[in-house]
């Protein structure tokens, strides 16, 4: 582990010296959490760095990165923790088979509710860690409201209560970070204990530097005239606009491929890399490909 930077403008260059480009809130926030010890709840479209700041905060930090990826039905047995129930019973028939298990099951149960039967998921893993980690609560968005409820308690005091064990209190704090792509609201109580950041689409002249920083094959003007042309698509009315990764994955393809000017041809054979609805082809080949020029023809 690393000490971490002094001042916003040093956790700044810190990013982007480890390939993350933040802008001015960015950088603010995540100095903030990290010097105030606070959880950040971090909102946005699909695709906008999210996930990827907790990567690099670790990377800043030297701390692991222990991540919880949220979906429907997520439940405190895969994200807490859970009993180790084969292990359990082969503890107890062990037992039982040498004659130890005597009149009752006091004896027993103190053995196999023990944290040699426990196994630990992210969020206890995180608590538990002897070391400061990065705790990245993915897609927070995805789980109900009773999951939010869980997590009153860990985002306050940083501590886990087991039945069995009683009251586990975090050795070291880790730094947590919630994502959310938005696609319901919140409750309060969970907001409450947070700072707060939302990270929309780059600017066009911010998004040309991520190209540019991770795909430096391509020339500046080809850079960006294809985040130009990202900025036009994302204009339009679509499911899914493309996300700044899709913006990186069509450099590289179109410098996989060897074009140097995006054409029709160019555009048509390659939308697919970044338009992924049925729908959405139709209707950006529609709007923006028809505007772009012929092959062979001058992007003037």
């Amino acid at each position: 582990m690393t000490t971490a930077p002094a001042t916003v403008d040093e956790l700044a260059a810190a990013l982007r010296d480890v390939g993350y480009l933040p802008g001015a809130r960015t950088a603010l926030v995540s100095h903030l959490a990290v010097q105030l010890d606070k959880p950040v709840l971090v909102e946005g479209p699909a695709g906008v760095g999210k996930t990827e700041l907790a990567k690099a905060l670790a990377e800043v930090l030297g701390r692991d990165l222990v991540r919880l990826q949220c979906y429907e039905g997520l439940d405190e047995a895969k994200a807490l923790y859970e009993w180790n129930y084969r292990k359990q019973l082969l503890a107890i028939q062990a037992r039982s088979a040498a004659g130890d298990v005597g009149d009752g099951t006091k004896g027993v149960d103190d053995d196999v509710f023990g944290h040699d039967f426990l196994l630990e998921r992210p969020l206890m893993r995180a608590i538990a860690s002897p070391t400061p980690v990065v705790l990245l609560i993915d897609e927070i968005d995805k789980t109900d409201q009773e999951f939010e409820a869980m997590l009153l308690e860990l985002l306050s005091d940083f501590q886990i209560t087991i039945p069995e064990l009683g009251r586990i209190e975090a050795t070291s704090q880790p730094i947590v970070l919630l994502t959310s792509n938005n696609s319901r609201e919140l409750t309060e109580a969970l907001k409450r204990r947070c700072l707060y950041l939302w990270l929309d689409y780059p600017e066009l002249e911010h998004e040309l530097a991520i190209v540019r920083g991770r795909v430096p094959g391509l020339t500046a003007s080809f850079s960006r005239r294809l985040v130009e042309v990202i900025a036009e698509i994302r204009a339009l009315d679509l499911k899914k606009p493309p996300s700044i990764a899709e913006s990186i994955d069509w450099a590289r393809a179109l410098l996989l491929l060897g074009a140097d000017d995006i054409d029709q041809d160019v555009f048509r054979d390659t939308l697919s890399v970044i338009v992924k609805h049925r729908t959405d082809l139709d209707l950006v080949a529609e709007r923006v490909g028809l505007r772009l020029p012929q092959a062979g023809a001058s992007a003037d």
